[in-house]
């Protein structure tokens, strides 16, 4: 296996969770903890979405040159990647909107409102529902690896472990020291490398 491959692997599974790390963050300040086993549930929907998108994207592209796969795969990340770096933009302004969506949605668009119940600790359902909320960029950095032939089980095995790692530490982070800007500086470091993971596959 070529050490550019480990790189784009390493990347991807990264960038595709560091998002996790503003989420984590806001749980730590808010005393909201995450026990061992909701984290391993939101890790294992990470390592699940990852490996379904890497399997899809294989599948594709068994019926398109090495070229066009490049392509689909350089439009998915930059899309993402500019997706991620417009977030904070678009939650201020669902902040001054009235609110009448649905649940999932609420979750999808606000990951740190997980806490249902308000109990200061992430349950079965609350841990099932975020992990699915923050594991979407998981699905695009797995369909990508699977596209561009890259080795789909290592990227989604990183992704697991570093969405495990990112809630669990930014969560620690968050409770000891003020980690607000740490967690808006993840998120623009993950936009930001999935856009040059996937300007580098074509150029």
């Amino acid at each position: 296996m070529h050490l550019e491959n480990v790189l784009l692997m390493i990347a991807i599974g990264v960038a595709s969770n560091l998002d996790n790390a503003g989420v984590g963050v806001a749980y730590g300040i808010k005393k909201i903890k995450v026990p061992f086993v909701a984290n391993s549930i939101i890790a294992f929907i990470g390592f699940l979405f990852a490996l379904l998108g890497g399997l899809f994207g294989n599948w594709v592209s068994i019926w398109l040159s090495p070229f066009v796969c490049n392509i689909i795969g350089m439009i998915v990340l930059v899309t993402i990647g500019v997706w991620v770096l417009s977030q904070p933009y678009i939650e201020k302004r669902v902040k001054h909107r009235p609110s009448n969506r649905n649940l999932l949605l609420q979750i999808l668009q606000n990951p740190e409102d997980a806490d249902l119940d308000g109990s200061k600790s992430v349950g079965l359902l609350e841990s099932l529902l975020l992990g699915v909320a923050l594991s979407i960029n998981n699905l695009a950095g797995g369909f990508d690896t699977g596209i561009t032939h890259l080795n789909i089980w290592i990227t989604s095995l990183i992704s697991g472990v570093f969405s495990y790692v990112c809630v669990g530490v930014c969560a620690y982070l968050g409770s000891r020291v003020s980690g607000e800007r740490l967690g808006r500086q993840a998120s623009f470091i993950a936009g930001i490398i999935l856009i040059l993971v996937g300007l580098h596959q074509v150029f």
